[in-house]
């Protein structure tokens, strides 16, 4: 479904991504794990067009989509929710998801679209008409969630979901993510607490100092040597207090 090959990526002089490979089948969930700085915010912008490639390539369903623009990739089917949420604070929580339906194939299911977001986060209609800057952390996630399901992608590339958020509602955003693949979304997702995301994950990438570094099963790396010594040791568990 999505494959990248021998991607290299600059920001100006400095190296941020140094011959990434990695591929995503049709309805795999699939994990990013690192530390901070590896690239891995980096390389979801280049799969989103945001930022472009020095070298390699980029193929979405056998198109290579290297050169071709946000729009043109989220039409194809990729969206990306990323680190921060970046709503907009003083638009109405209802507003923000109609912006995420702003591609025609979109358009057309709007408002079947919006009753399925509503469903999946009742939270989210209860409170449509209120600002999305006055939203928990954890409304707010969901809202970027919900925003991004709105144009209909066929792959999510999520960047930090848990970032500042309590383990209770970490635990509700994971859970939430499994129903999703379960009904065959596929998923990129880059994630801090990778306890939670390597448990959840069919695959996982280890991205260091802008390389793959290792990869496998996400169960299986959860009990590789390296991995828990670099990540597992002071992060928090899900459901831990």
């Amino acid at each position: 479904m999505l494959q990248v090959t021998n991607l290299h990526v600059a920001y100006g002089e400095l190296p941020a991504l140094q011959g990434v490979s990695l591929k995503i089948q049709p309805g795999e969930l699939v994990a990013l794990v690192g530390p901070n700085g590896a690239g891995k915010t980096t390389l979801l912008k280049t799969i989103s067009g945001l930022l472009p490639a020095r070298a390699g390539t980029v193929r979405w369903q056998d198109e290579a989509i290297n050169e071709a623009s946000p729009q043109r990739i989220v039409e194809r089917g990729i969206a990306l929710v990323p680190e921060g949420r970046k709503l907009f604070a003083a638009m109405t929580v209802r507003e923000n998801l109609e912006l995420g339906a702003f591609i025609l194939r979109a358009q057309k299911e709007k408002f079947s679209q919006l009753e399925k977001i509503f469903a999946l986060f009742p939270r989210l209609a209860e409170r449509q008409r209120q600002r999305a800057g006055s939203l928990s952390g954890g409304e707010q996630q969901m809202l970027a969630l919900g925003r991004a399901l709105m144009g209909l992608p066929r792959l999510l590339l999520l960047d930090e979901p848990s970032l500042g958020l309590a383990p209770r509602v970490v635990e509700s955003m994971m859970s939430i993510l499994s129903d999703l693949h379960r009904g065959g979304m596929s998923v990129l997702i880059v994630e801090q607490n990778v306890h939670a995301v390597l448990a959840l994950a069919e695959r996982a990438y280890i991205l260091e100092g802008g390389r793959i570094v290792d990869e496998g099963e996400g169960r299986k790396l959860l009990e590789d040597d390296h991995v828990r010594a670099a990540y597992l040791g002071p992060l928090v568990r899900v459901g831990e207090s």
